[in-house]
């Protein structure tokens, strides 16, 4: 292993190790209260040391999206590319997919949702910022495949597969919002599964031609 390679794995070591204080910080005290000096004390690094991995905490907490984000499109690939499944079939297989992303990491979903709807984007660089557009492109992408291929079938009704897509994400994120927010008011309010699978269900019938 030459010189540079091993810093450059060293540099991505101490990069994770940063995000996973981060998670931990962010969990404890939420993304307002936390500060990078609590994230480089959970590090065990000094703050100077945050800062040349992470221009501030907003770049920070958004980095956590990335790993969610690489998990869904995997996930997305592998229902796409299943040629066993009928266009049904794949709806099924695309509502359990999206169930998964959630049970990876509850925490960080939640937190891309809400990165997704506030002002933290304007604050992150161009380079990350592109990262997170393209592998939500990607994943808009992957989600619009599986309705045209049902469009082509025959089987869902002829809309924009884009609009589809936008729609089922929204359905997604909202109801996680929404449900998520309830828990924090009433932590024995816990129905986020089971009012995220009425609402899947609620959205395959309505996609298909003949219900």
């Amino acid at each position: 292993m030459g010189i540079r390679e091993r810093k450059e794995r060293e540099r991505e070591r101490r990069r994770q190790q940063i995000i996973v204080a981060a998670k931990r910080v962010f969990s404890e005290k939420g993304f307002n209260k936390a500060t990078m000096e609590d994230i480089a004390k959970e590090a065990e690094l000094s703050p100077g040391t945050l800062y040349l991995y992470f221009k501030n905490k907003d770049e920070l907490y958004a980095s956590l999206s990335l790993r969610i984000l690489q998990y869904l499109i995997i996930r997305l690939e592998h229902v796409n590319g299943n040629a066993e499944l009928d266009s049904n079939q794949k709806i099924d297989a695309l509502n359990e997919a999206m169930f998964d992303v959630y049970e990876f990491d509850p925490l960080i979903i939640i937190n891309m949702f809400h990165l997704q709807s506030s002002e933290t984007l304007k604050n992150l660089s161009d380079e990350l910022l592109a990262e997170i557009e393209e592998l939500s492109r990607k994943s808009l992408g992957a989600i619009s495949n599986i309705f045209q291929e049902g469009i082509d079938d025959g089987v869902f009704v002829d809309k924009h597969p884009i609009a589809l897509a936008d729609i089922y994400w929204s359905l997604f994120s909202g109801v996680i919002l929404w449900e998520s927010s309830k828990k924090i008011i009433n932590r024995e309010k816990d129905y986020l599964k089971e009012t995220l699978r009425i609402a899947f269900d609620v959205f395959s019938r309505g996609l298909k031609k003949n219900n």
